[in-house]
């Protein structure tokens, strides 16, 4: 055997051969290579520091010539306070999906343990009101997060016991006999009865609102009430407007002047929004007693028959939906509110706009169905209204001046919607 010589063997003539054509060698082109500044290479491990930082952590532009200078440069974040650094210049809540909307942290993530049973969500809590020291101005906040039912898990008006409605109805009694004293003694009294009922209700709305962190104007909306209802009682409801627009211009000052910033829905809104919901519906009752309304004292007498078809209306749905209830009327907003209870309630308004109504002059008993089959319909409506409010708040009522009743405003709710109805439907049937 021959041993190996270490070269390999001459390629054969006859295979074929692969040329490129036009290639340059590599080591012809060393001199085009352009010429490394020094000063721009990192120094060797070896050397000392030089305390420089990176271009990366850089906050600024490197030049303002830079035709890329105006494009905020890559910041090195660590610790929260980089976080709210710059956080104007990119919004990292993009990277991140709708549940890390909120924390703007894109690497944060739960790790689901599919070994132990999911746990249900509780409701959001609300979230209270800042506390800054003096000078600062914080925004103060009420509104809860968006949730799929942001009724869920709020406070229901449980059915009274017996005592509950024995007490009730001593306290309704009781109730019935000074208001009807009181129009006994003539629209004036009544009139400054009236204006107190609704501070009072006013006061109760305000003070369910604050209950739960918002900041409404409570001084500002008493007064504008009261003020409404002496206004129209001397001119008619054209004072509405003027009293609306100066609370409005008031409320902003007010919360211009104050020492922190308020959210202005939690502030001038809540206020603005109890002042509608029970002064303005309110002023109607004022607007039957005015003189300028009605002649021969006639106001007081179709305010007396709007009132006595309510007290029926709420009589009926109250112990026929409590003895045979059973299909709620809304079960989102009052799950106590039945169906029977709706019947019932119009079956003795109807009793009622029929029999006792037609007693007090101009009323007759064809007024008197009419008017109790259109206030058998807006009457629970304002029920459900005041409920929708309260589920909203997160309470059961909204005062406990009544017993067995709860507020003021828990006893005139559906009045509220009752009287509008009552002043615009006289004029449609020109008994005025």
């Amino acid at each position: 055997m021959d041993e190996p010589t270490g070269e390999f063997p001459a390629a054969e003539t006859d295979e074929p051969r692969v040329t490129i054509t036009g290639a340059t060698p590599a080591g012809e082109l060393v001199d085009d290579l352009p010429t490394i500044d020094p000063s721009t290479l990192l120094p060797h491990w070896t050397e000392a520091p030089t305390g420089q930082v990176p271009i990366v952590v850089a906050r600024e532009a490197a030049s303002a010539d830079d035709p890329w200078s105006g494009i905020p440069a890559p910041a090195w974040r660590e610790g929260e306070a980089d976080w709210v650094a710059h956080e104007e210049q990119f919004d990292t809540s993009m990277l991140a999906g709708a549940e890390r909307a909120e924390t703007g942290r894109p690497w944060e993530f739960d790790v689901v343990d599919e070994s132990v049973a999911p746990v249900a969500a509780e409701e959001p809590e609300w979230l209270e009101p800042a506390r800054p020291e003096p000078g600062t101005a914080p925004v103060g906040r009420t509104r809860r997060r968006p949730s799929a039912n942001p009724l869920a898990g709020r406070a229901v008006r449980q059915a009274p016991a017996t005592s509950s409605v024995a007490r009730a109805v001593l306290t309704g009694v009781l109730l019935a006999v000074v208001v009807f004293a009181f129009f006994v003694a003539g629209p004036l009294p009544l009139t400054a009865l009236v204006v107190v009922v609704l501070a009072v209700a006013s006061g109760e709305a305000l003070a369910g609102f604050r209950s739960v962190g918002a900041h409404p104007a409570t001084v500002l909306g008493l007064v504008a009430v009261v003020t409404l209802g002496v206004a129209v009682y001397n001119k008619g409801l054209v004072a509405v407007g003027p009293v609306t627009v100066l609370l409005v211009v008031l409320g902003f000052v007010w919360y211009m002047s104050a020492e922190r910033t308020i959210d202005v829905l939690d502030g001038l809104g809540v206020t603005v929004f109890v002042y509608a919901w029970v002064g303005v519906l309110g002023a109607y009752a004022v607007a039957l007693l005015a003189p300028s309304s009605f002649a021969d004292r006639h106001g007081l007498a179709y305010l007396f028959g709007a009132v006595v078809i309510v007290i029926g209306n709420d009589t009926g749905a109250l112990f026929t939906g409590r003895w045979l209830g059973k299909h709620p009327l809304s079960a989102r907003l009052s799950p106590n509110k039945t169906v029977e209870g709706l019947v019932g309630g119009t079956v003795l308004a109807l009793v009622f706009g029929a029999i006792i109504v037609p007693l007090v002059s101009p009323w007759t008993l064809t007024r008197g169905v009419e008017f109790a089959v259109v206030l058998s319909i807006v009457t629970p409506l304002g029920d459900l209204f005041e409920s929708m409010v309260k589920r909203t708040l997160g309470v059961k009522d909204l005062g406990r001046l009544l017993p067995g009743h709860g507020g003021l405003l828990d006893r005139i709710d559906g009045l509220l919607f009752a009287l509008p109805t009552t002043y615009y439907l006289l004029h449609v049937l020109s008994m005025h």
